[in-house]
């Protein structure tokens, strides 16, 4: 299932690729992959201003869990003075999905309240856009807990 969904992820990003083209200061939707703790796709678009919505769908999976999950984050962008293209930007959100515990057999509704620090690069020729960050989330269900591990790097086209 992992190999099919990762096929059908980056026939989803080729395709918006040669479709749309960048503009030449910032981007107002991007779409690609996150990698890291948690595999997945990513979308954002803007709110206007420097505020932006990023909504990513993800997976993550060992010897005994699986998960899915999809998160909405709203994110406030500033920029790097002397870095043109270069934001650091911080934000709020929550995920929901489902997570299954293999060695019961038995499954579970996954809710959370996320935050999120980062930087965010966008190449002045090219319609690409790469971002590094910090995903934080407070576990609601099924067990209340922390997960600091969701550092992520996301890979998008722009549009």
């Amino acid at each position: 299932m992992k190999k099919g969904f990762t096929i059908l992820c980056l026939t989803v990003i080729a395709t918006l690729a040669i479709h749309f083209s960048s503009k030449a200061q910032g981007y107002d939707n991007a779409i690609g992959g996150r990698f890291g703790a948690a595999n997945g796709v990513t979308f954002k678009t803007t709110l206007g201003g420097n505020k932006m919505i990023d909504i990513i769908a993800n997976f993550r999976s060992n010897n005994n869990y699986n998960y899915f999950r999809v998160t909405g984050l709203y994110e406030i962008y500033n920029p790097i003075d002397g870095a043109q293209g270069l934001n650091w930007y911080y934000g709020i959100g929550g995920s929901i999905g489902t997570v299954k515990y293999k060695p019961y057999n038995s499954s579970d509704l996954y809710l959370s309240a996320d935050g999120v620090l980062g930087l965010d690069y966008k190449f002045a020729d090219a319609p690409i856009n790469i971002s590094l960050d910090w995903k934080p989330a407070i576990q609601l269900t099924p067990d209340t807990d922390f997960d600091a591990s969701g550092v992520g790097l996301s890979l998008r086209f722009t549009f």
